[in-house]
C-alpha cells in the first residue's frame, strides 16, 4: 500500500514539474491547485480503501472465531446432556433394578435374564463414554470441531434412546410384578360365603 502511495506521489511530482517547464505556445495549461486537490482526494480514498480491507479481514476473523466458539458450545451441551442421560441411566438401574430383583414376584430363573438385559444397556453406555473420551482427548482422530460436535450429538441421541429403552424395560417388569401380585391376591383371597 505504501509502495502505491509513493508511486502516486512521484507521478504527481512529475506532472506538476512538467507543465512548469513547458511554456511553448500550443501547450495546454494546467491548473495545479485542482490537480493537487484531486491527488489528495485519491490518496485519501486509497487510505479509506486500505482501512476498509482491514475491517473486512477483522470481521472475517471474528466470524471464524464465533463459529469455533459455537462448535465448542455445541460440544459442551452435548457432553453435558450425555452426562445427564448416563446419570439417569445408572440411577434407574441402581434403584429400579434392585427393586425389581427384590420383588417376590420375580422368579429365580428370570433374575439372570433381567440382570443381563439391564447390564447390556449399561455396557453400551460405558462403551459410548469411552468413545466420547477418545474423541475429546485424542488427536489421533483428526476431526474438526464441527465434526466432533456432530458425533457428540449422535452419541447424545443414542444415550437418550438407551434411557428410553431402560425405562420401557423397567415399566414392563413393574407391570409383570403388578400383574403377578394381583394374580396372587386373587388366588389366595379368603372367601366369605
Amino acid at each position: 500500500m505504501k509502495h502505491k502511495i509513493k508511486i502516486l506521489v512521484l507521478a504527481l511530482t512529475l506532472v506538476i514539474l512538467l507543465p512548469a517547464r513547458a511554456t511553448a505556445q500550443g501547450m495546454p495549461v494546467y491548473d495545479n491547485t485542482n490537480f493537487i486537490s484531486f491527488t489528495k482526494s485519491l490518496i485519501e480514498s486509497a487510505k479509506q480503501t486500505s482501512q476498509l480491507l482491514k475491517t473486512v479481514q477483522f470481521l472475517k476473523t471474528q466470524k471464524e472465531n464465533i463459529e469455533k466458539v459455537n462448535n465448542v458450545i455445541k460440544q459442551l451441551k452435548a457432553v453435558r446432556e450425555l452426562a445427564r442421560n448416563n446419570q439417569k441411566l445408572f440411577k434407574i438401574v441402581q434403584d429400579d433394578l434392585r427393586e425389581i430383583l427384590n420383588s417376590p414376584y420375580i422368579k429365580s430363573d428370570e433374575v439372570q435374564r433381567v440382570s443381563e438385559s439391564f447390564n447390556s444397556i449399561i455396557e453400551n453406555s460405558l462403551e459410548g463414554l469411552d468413545y466420547i473420551e477418545q474423541i475429546l482427548s485424542s488427536d489421533n482422530l483428526k476431526m474438526t470441531d464441527a465434526e466432533r460436535a456432530e458425533v457428540l450429538k449422535d452419541m447424545e441421541l443414542k444415550s437418550k434412546e438407551m434411557v428410553a429403552e431402560i425405562e420401557v424395560k423397567t415399566r414392563r417388569y413393574r407391570e409383570i410384578i403388578a400383574f403377578r401380585e394381583m394374580q396372587d391376591k386373587i388366588n389366595n383371597r379368603e372367601t366369605n360365603y
